[in-house]
């Protein structure tokens, strides 16, 4: 084996950054079958989905930040105010994230995060399956990660 000498950076650089990125997006596509069928279809970008309620003043009242990829729809932010918990505006808000997943861009299942203080009960509710448990992550919380079949 050749001993071969590396100088290693923890600098945050946006260049390398992106260049790894793609590096490994090219080496994921030529290893992976599944991968490489996406390329160059719309399924294959991350498309933003947002879901907003307001109230009568147009203020805020919740929101879900989501963005469909491969046919799947990723939760990453549901929100609801607390004046406003309690009255269905977070599953009306889930659903329609779904419902628009669903319906307009082919989207087969969904997929979210929440932390053990947030909402596993209520997204279980929903119908959401948990698939994987971290304790402490960080340490102290338990993180979940939950999927649903939209089909």
């Amino acid at each position: 084996m050749v001993s071969r000498m590396f100088r290693i950076e923890t600098e945050v650089d946006k260049e390398r950054r992106d260049l790894l990125r793609s590096r490994l997006l090219e080496t994921n596509t030529a290893a992976s079958p599944v991968l490489r069928a996406l390329r160059g279809t719309p399924r294959e970008r991350e498309v933003p989905l947002h879901v907003w309620a307001l109230d009568t003043a147009g203020d805020l009242a919740g929101g879900a930040v989501c963005h469909t990829w491969a046919d799947w729809l990723h939760v990453t932010y549901l929100w609801v105010d607390g004046r406003h918990r309690g009255a269905g505006l977070g599953s009306r808000l889930l659903a329609t994230a779904e419902r628009v997943a669903r319906e307009e861009r082919a989207c087969a299942a969904v997929r979210l995060e929440t932390w053990d203080f947030q909402a596993p009960e209520f997204y279980q509710k929903q119908g959401y399956d948990v698939v994987c448990v971290i304790a402490d992550y960080p340490p102290g919380l338990t993180e979940y990660t939950l999927t649903k079949n939209l089909g």
